[in-house]
């Protein structure tokens, strides 16, 4: 082979990534909102921190021959979509204040400029696809319009120009967006469409102007079921892009992601763009086909390194795969990660703790675009020229398969007697109720809070003190302890039914369980954006799991000593630990759930043993573990809710279990709900303004549930008559009698200063129901 010849291939492969993590290598994005929102700092220092942020990104992904830009923001991505849009709700539309102060507005409810009493009602927010990123749903009614607002997606593109980047901008493409909408009247989104293309069409004019040569355009719900209706609006939509792009020089990549294409991808394929993004990793099975139905003239970018979990790629397995489609496509053959980058930590190298073995078979986003620069060199030049590094990764994946400290068999095979009857509880529903009804004595319309309380400066730099030895085991409990007391006292002031312990000495409500539960291993630096400032550290769970000892008695236990008023148990059920670690690969999620679920069983009965009688199991994730499509619903469904059941069913009839569920729809799946035969669930319905609840027009929910009445993601205070309302909508739909009053999730993100009066108003509401 000529020198030449190498020179030839080594262009061939087109290496780029779909997005990359934006909350800074030590969450400095975090850091920056935060400050910005208490005033300590302003809206310029904000922006430069976000500067900085990009520039950094951007340097990390030198190599690649695209990178993305647009994929960074400072609070969510379809926020940003519908502010460039133009697609405001009204209620912020007329204020006053500046661009930042609105977007502000509808992500929390309130900008640094407003006081208490200039709040407006947050953006609702739910789940993006089947991941624990949340967004800010758009709002559209009949009469909503369009205007483009590209100013910032423009500037950070010529930032990145100004910097040398080979830019790709990456926005969201326009049937996902109307997909994502919500209509706020009887109107449908879909009609939408015709007044929305024109505003796209004028944003790739625009960026093609600005010097872009491929816009990429993210289209994840060509992964879903859809009718008719909304596959003629992609092939409409394309279409009329198509017109644009045939005026003006920018080329299209339709990026799809997190699921197979299957009854859509005969229509992706002939969509009117330059080239298509697939996820390899999820819709490997699938490839055979797509590559079949590729018309000749398009590139076809093939997502080979996986997004949305941390473990290392199996380069010579993959490598093997692609090497005939080399030959086949040539050119036309693109790598990247299989969906933006965005859903995995920013970079290994922070992690000093981590065991040497586990570490050897992680790769976080810096360690995921190196594998995929590896592949590309690879290919282009050979295996040989990365031999060394190819033999260390199958050194480590072959310790990682092998790995005595993943494979126990106690485990499987107390997985494999799991019974019928350990998912039931002694009794039905409504013998339960009169039995837990004459044991804890409670009001109409029982008040309770969902778990934990704010996570105070003290609380937090207790902990820190403790990991770095600057106390002692004994001196950090009874600091937990000192605080856990001072939130009962609290809860017993405002005089709510049923307390909690606050959870002062957790964390984290999975890395809190991961750490106590043999298979699982911690990051010290392993942050993931939840939402806005939100980062989670999800726990790595990498083998099977077995509880050693009980996890939460002695707390619990502690703190029903301190007061007469029942005490909840506060658990995370094993679906949500399940959903929200970074999960083995290497077998089923039924499996590993199970595994969860009989850990947290044991659980359950110590804390009935110790005299608790009212246990919650936090089961925030069920619905985003669902498949992205319906056909595959029922089998999820079915061991998720095993899963649950096989948890709380060990107990007697006057043991009250609860469970909660947050910032997701759940109409749909309500039936599967129901089927969990939980004694009360807790949901969220503040930001949707009980909307949630309207499902119970139609399906008679044979339990209690506590529809959530205080938004606990915005610093605004609830009213009581506000409460009341909810309360009221809610009772048109559920008998009172099985009505609890509850915030929509737990307490520690916010400060004891706003937590208190909106108890007080929500206490006061509940006294004012009861009285009515």
């Amino acid at each position: 082979m000529t020198a030449a010849t190498v020179k030839v291939k080594a262009k061939s492969i087109t290496l780029h990534n779909l997005g990359f993590p934006r909350i800074g290598n030590k969450r400095e994005l975090k850091f920056a909102q935060e400050s910005y929102w208490k005033g300590e700092t302003n809206a310029e220092q904000l922006l430069a921190t976000a500067a900085q942020l990009r520039r950094k990104n951007w340097q990390w992904q030198q190599g690649l021959d695209w990178v993305p830009v647009g994929d960074f923001s400072l609070y969510d991505q379809v926020l940003d979509t519908s502010f460039a849009l133009g697609n405001l709700p009204k209620r912020v539309a007329n204020l006053s204040g500046s661009e930042l102060d609105n977007y502000f507005r509808v992500a929390r409810g309130r900008s640094v400029n407003d006081s208490a009493c200039q709040c407006v009602h947050a953006g609702e927010m739910t789940k993006w696809f089947d991941t624990n990123y949340h967004y800010i749903v758009p709002e559209v009614t009949a009469d909503t319009t369009f205007s483009l607002n590209s100013e910032r997606l423009l500037a950070q593109l010529a930032e990145a120009k100004a910097q040398g980047v080979n830019a790709k901008p990456v926005i969201i493409g326009p049937v996902t967006y109307l997909w994502l909408c919500k209509e706020k009247d009887a109107s449908d989104r879909l009609t939408l469409l015709a007044q929305l293309l024109p505003v796209y069409q004028q944003l790739l004019a625009e960026l093609a102007e600005a010097g872009a040569d491929w816009v990429q355009l993210d289209e994840p719900v060509l992964v879903t079921e859809l009718d008719a209706n909304w596959q003629a609006a992609f092939a409409i939509a394309y279409q009329a892009l198509a017109n644009t792009v045939h005026k003006h020089p920018v080329k299209l990549l339709l990026a799809t992601y997190f699921g197979t294409l299957a009854d859509n991808l005969t229509l992706t394929v002939n969509l009117p763009v330059a080239g298509i993004h697939y996820d390899a990793v999820r819709g490997r099975a699938e490839l055979p086909t797509l590559l079949a139905a590729l018309p000749a003239d398009k590139v076809l970018s093939l997502g080979v390194i996986d997004g949305r979990n941390i473990w290392k790629t199996d380069l010579t397995a993959t490598l093997d795969y692609l090497q005939p489609l080399v030959a086949d496509l040539g050119e036309r053959l693109w790598l990247a990660p299989s969906c933006s980058l965005l859903h995995v930590p920013v970079d290994l190298a922070n992690e000093e703790k981590l065991d040497g073995d586990i570490l050897s078979w992680l790769a976080f986003a810096r360690q995921k675009l190196a594998e995929l620069l590896l592949l590309g060199k690879a290919l282009n030049d050979g295996r040989d020229s990365v031999a060394t590094a190819l033999a260390d990764n199958v050194k480590a994946v072959n310790s990682r398969r092998n790995s005595t400290r993943v494979h126990n068999p106690a485990v499987k095979a107390a997985v494999n007697s799991i019974t019928a009857a350990q998912g039931k509880r002694v009794s039905g529903y409504t013998e339960r109720a009169e039995k837990q009804a004459q044991h804890l004595q409670l009001p109409l319309y029982p008040t309770t809070t969902i778990g934990s309380f704010p996570q105070t400066k003290a609380i937090r730099q207790a902990r820190l003190a403790f990991k770095k030895h600057s106390i002692s085991l004994a001196e950090y409990q009874a600091k937990m302890k000192a605080e856990i007391e001072y939130s009962i006292r609290e809860q017993e002031k405002l005089g709510l039914d049923v307390l909690v312990h606050g959870e002062a000495e957790r964390n984290d409500m999975v890395e809190y369980f991961g750490e106590q539960l043999e298979g699982y291993a911690f990051s010290q630096f392993g942050w993931v954006q939840s939402y806005g400032s939100r980062c989670v550290k999800p726990p790595i769970l990498f083998g099977d799991i077995s509880r050693p000892q009980p996890m939460t008695v002695a707390w619990i236990t502690f703190a029903q000593s301190l007061t007469d008023k029942p005490m909840k148990g506060m658990l995370t059920g094993p679906v949500t630990i399940l959903n929200w670690s970074f999960v083995r690969d290497d077998q089923s999620r039924r499996q590993s759930c199970l595994q969860l679920a009989l850990a947290v069983r044991q659980e359950v009965q110590d804390l009935e043993a110790a005299g608790v009688n009212v246990i919650q199991i936090d089961e925030a994730a069920l619905r985003e573990g669902l498949p992205l499509r319906k056909a595959d619903w029922q089998h999820y469904l079915d061991w998720a809710v095993e899963a649950f059941r096989i948890s709380a069913n060990g107990v007697k009839d006057e043991t009250q279990i609860h469970t909660h569920m947050c910032y997701s729809e759940f109409n749909d799946i309500i039936a599967a709900i129901a089927d969990m035969d939980a004694d009360v669930i807790t949901i969220e319905t503040s930001r949707s303004d009980m909307e949630l609840l309207d499902v119970f027009e139609e399906f008679a929910y044979p339990n209690q549930i506590g529809p959530g009445v205080y938004d606990i993601h915005s610093p605004n205070t609830p009213t009581q008559a506000q409460i009341i309302k909810l309360m009221q909508k809610a009772a048109e739909r559920i008998p009172a009698q099985r009505l609890w009053v509850n915030p929509d999730c737990g307490l520690k993100t916010r400060q004891w200063a706003e937590v208190i009066p909106a108890l007080q108003n929500m206490v006061a509401a509940a006294k004012a129901l009861r009285s009515a």
